[in-house]
């Protein structure tokens, strides 16, 4: 029989968010990619929650956009409500959320995919990864046709095989009904790469006509909406907006529950995976949360044209029954129509832990991997790492240096040196406080952190990269000129103070130390302040939060630098760690597994303690 053989350069198998980033940072780059999906219909599909950002996860689709992505262009495109959660805290913790048009998002981001030169979308199933002495090069589809590759990446997300579960129904299909990918497992561990069984899960939809939003609370989006792309013209995202709702489950909502736990796959054994602890299930908040008696439950529109309403807050694998006597409990869905059940997915996925920080297999050399198949949850996560993926594994193709983005530089870099060094035993979450530098690493300046990478890969213009030249040189100057600006304790002044409830003057200060009281805004210096010139809002942003938390900023930026003095330190790859002495056996054994490339990264390590990290240090100084 006669099989087909094609060339390519870097082949990305799947295409949900983290190929679709990975496929079009190869392209982009001048590389030949072939892109794989067992469904061309399901590119970029959103299987469970509507919405692309939120917190902390927000600062990840910025810092995607800055270093050249897509993720944030697409749901500017397609969003129906935004929102930027946290205003009443700092802004290290500003995060923007959109809720999206699921099906709009899916078609938008396949046009790009389509109309990206040097990309191939494939509808087929990869059964096999091909290698040769630990080298990869191509893979073979399961009709057996082979594409010669220089690189593969794996984005497999949690189609690997796939099992949907709800009560005593399970079904080995993908999310959404979609097919499972049910071959590529076994090629992996022929490789010798370790793979883990993890779950998450969904709730039901439920059709907007049987809800009475009377009985709940309107959500609505900002007055102002805030673009999540440095690109995004601020006036094209001022539209009409949906509204999400809010209501709560009850104390009838959770005895039934209760009374029904044994008929839970979760609570039964039927489900063998770990399930993310952030993201429960109602039952698993129900019986962890005893003492809670109601939680929150949004109502989110999956799009402009489908009557179809996300129930968040109540993912769930009960019984059918039991779902539709538990959502008919929660106020305003009295009369839920469900169109979808909530079910939980469990999948094949990899210890990340044998990847290195650029998302490259150690064991596999030009086999990278992105998205939930590492190990993570959400879009948004998937697609950072679908980026860097990407990025690397086109460098590596181009015989050039691959990039990493350390902790202090971004929450991508967070992201995946949690993923590579620490042992996650479910699916991992970004959050603010995984970040050690959260007030430096803020969404708003994600640009002024990764842009220059972004354009010394190749991803951003030169033009995208002068005009943040500008930017900065714009912040820099205001910046100086309110320091050195001088105003006397004059009766003006003093009436300006009275009314934003600031402390008279006593003697002469600088506009810049009247702007970091934190009630003074650099608006309200406007009657004050002659000289002032004519700034774009997001400029004025950065001047205000930068003067605002100048001792903050420069305290995080020592921590920085005793930071990267670890990471300067070099461990050698031909290290043997059984000939140093006085070194415990569990750092051994966990050096020995992770291979970390600094003493930085050795002492993030879990079971390593910074007793091993001094006995590493004399060692290597010896």
């Amino acid at each position: 029989m006669a099989y087909i053989e094609v060339d390519t350069d870097v082949v990305v198998v799947g295409a949900g968010h983290a190929g679709c980033e990975a496929a079009l940072a190869c392209a982009r780059l001048g590389l030949l990619t072939t892109i794989f999906t067992v469904s061309v219909d399901s590119i970029a599909l959103m299987p469970c929650n509507p919405n692309i950002g939120g917190s902390s996860k927000g600062h990840l689709v910025r810092e995607i956009d800055a270093l050249g992505g897509e993720m944030g262009k697409v749901i500017d495109k397609t969003f129906i409500q935004s929102k930027m959660l946290n205003r009443s805290k700092g802004p290290a913790v500003h995060s923007l959320r959109a809720q999206a048009d699921k099906a709009e998002y899916s078609r938008v981001m396949r046009r790009v995919l389509e109309h990206t030169d040097n990309l191939w979308i494939v509808q087929a199933e990869v059964a096999e990864i091909l290698a040769k002495d630990q080298k990869v090069t191509g893979v073979r589809l399961c009709s057996g046709a082979i594409y010669h590759a220089k690189a593969v990446i794996l984005c497999t997300g949690t189609y690997l095989k796939a099992r949907c579960i709800y009560g005593d129904v399970s079904t080995y299909t993908g999310p959404n009904g979609l097919q499972a990918a049910n071959h590529l497992s076994d090629s992996l561990r022929a490789l010798g790469i370790e793979l883990y069984r993890f779950k998450t899960g969904t709730p039901a939809r439920i059709d907007k006509r049987s809800i009475d939003f009377s009985k709940m609370e309107e959500q609505f989006g900002d007055r102002r909406v805030v673009p999540f792309s440095f690109t995004t013209d601020p006036e094209s995202v001022q539209i009409p907006q949906v509204s999400c709702w809010l209501t709560y489950t009850n104390e009838k909502t959770h005895e039934i529950i209760r009374a029904n736990l044994s008929r839970s796959p979760l609570y039964s054994g039927d489900i063998e995976g770990t399930g993310p602890r952030y993201c429960p299930s109602i039952e698993d908040k129900v019986v962890s949360f005893s003492d809670k008696n109601r939680h929150q439950v949004f109502l989110e529109p999956e799009g402009l044209y489908t009557n179809e309403m996300y129930v968040g807050g109540m993912s769930s694998s009960l019984p059918e029954d039991v779902q539709h006597e538990m959502y008919r409990t929660v106020p305003g869905l009295e009369h839920a129509q469900i169109v979808r059940n909530a079910y939980a997915i469990e999948y094949d996925c990899i210890n990340p832990q044998q990847l290195s920080a650029t998302l490259e297999f150690k064991a596999v050399s030009g086999l990278f991997s992105g998205g939930q198949f590492n190990g993570s949850s959400g879009y948004e996560e998937a697609a950072a790492q679908g980026l860097v993926a990407g990025i690397n594994a086109a460098r590596k193709v181009l015989k050039k240096e691959q990039i990493v983005i350390d902790r202090s530089k971004g929450y991508i870099g967070v992201l995946i040196d949690d993923l590579v060094t620490k042992e996650n035993k479910e699916p991992y979450r970004m959050m603010t406080s995984r970040s050690e530098y959260r007030l430096l690493l803020r969404q708003d300046n994600a640009d002024q952190r990764l842009t220059p990478i972004g354009y010394e890969v190749g991803l951003i213009s030169k033009e995208r990269y002068e005009r943040l030249q500008e930017k900065i040189q714009l912040i820099q100057t205001e910046k100086e000129r309110l320091e050195h600006t001088m105003v006397g304790a004059s009766s003006k002044i003093q009436e300006l103070l009275k009314k934003y409830q600031s402390a008279e003057l006593k003697t002469a200060a600088s506009l810049a130390e009247i702007l970091r009281r934190p009630e003074m805004r650099y608006e309200y210096l406007s009657p004050i302040d002659k000289e002032r010139p004519v700034l774009s809002e997001e400029v004025i942003e950065q001047v205000e939060i930068d003067i605002k938390y100048d001792g903050y900023i420069k305290r995080q930026l020592k921590q920085v630098e005793q930071f990267r003095k670890l990471e300067s330190k070099k461990i050698p790859e031909n290290i043997d760690y059984d000939k140093i002495p006085s070194l415990r056996l569990e750092a051994v054994q966990k050096l020995k597994l992770c291979k970390p490339i600094s003493i930085g990264q050795a002492s993030r390590i879990s079971g390593v303690s910074p007793a091993d990290i001094s006995v590493l240090l004399v060692y290597l100084e010896g």
